[in-house]
């Protein structure tokens, strides 16, 4: 589904990621681990068009992307979910749902869309005239992925999605990532929580700045003792 070969990015004089080669397979969640500053973001920028590579070929779908605008990756079905959630904190939860919409012109099939975000959290549903501002943590991050899923996803690409979250809301979230990836979603997952990344991703890649320096299959990066040192305390 995502073919990413020679990637380089800049900003400004600063290399920030350096000869990326990474793919992503139709139904796949495959995570990328590392400590702040590895480039994880970075890279999600660049695949939804707000970052512009120096060099490199990405591939999605067969068709290049790289360069396009944010709109037209949209589009196409590679959505981003960001880091920080970034709702619009005056406007209620229903209206940032229908923003998350704002491909579909059908109003039947928008309407049908938000019940389906309501499925998946049933707590948006009872804050839905809610000023999103007024939100949980928790809650915020369920709108903000329940928005990003109003454009239909063919690749979702989540940004830190635990982040700030209680431990219970944490496994929460993660269960509704492994909900959202078996009714058909891909899933490129950014996470600073590698224990909890590792356990439901099929693939991980370990990024450090700017490079991929491990990949594999997370079963077996969790059990690496490299990895277990680097990123999980010494343990899983």
């Amino acid at each position: 589904m995502l073919n990413i070969e020679g990637l380089n990015v800049y900003y400004g004089a600063i290399h920030a990621l350096k000869d990326i080669h990474l793919h992503v397979s139709e139904g796949e969640i495959v995570t990328l681990i590392g400590a702040n500053g590895a480039g994880k973001s970075t890279l999600l920028r660049t695949l939804s068009g707000l970052i512009k590579p120096r060099t490199g070929i990405i591939h999605f779908q067969g068709m290049a992307v790289q360069g396009q605008s944010p709109r037209n990756i949209t589009m196409k079905g590679l959505i981003h979910c960001p880091e920080g959630r970034r709702i619009f904190a005056n406007m209620s939860v229903e209206e940032n749902l229908e923003l998350g919409g704002f491909l579909q012109r059908d109003q039947k099939e928008l309407r049908s869309d938000i019940e389906n975000v309501y499925s998946t959290f049933p707590i948006l549903a009872e804050r839905k005239k809610q000023m999103a501002g007024t939100l949980s943590g928790g809650e915020q991050q369920m709108l903000a992925i329940g928005r990003s899923l109003m454009a239909r996803p063919k690749l979702l690409l989540l940004d830190e999605p635990s982040m700030g979250l209680a431990p219970l809301l944490v496994k929460e979230i993660f269960k509704v990532i492994q909900t959202i990836n078996a009714a058909g979603t891909t899933v490129m997952l950014v996470e600073q929580n590698a224990h909890q990344a590792l356990k439901i991703a099929d693939r991980a890649y370990v990024l450090e700045t700017g490079k991929v320096v491990i990949e594999g299959e997370a079963s077996e990066l969790a059990d690496s003792d490299e990895i277990k040192l680097a990123y999980l305390g010494g343990h899983i």
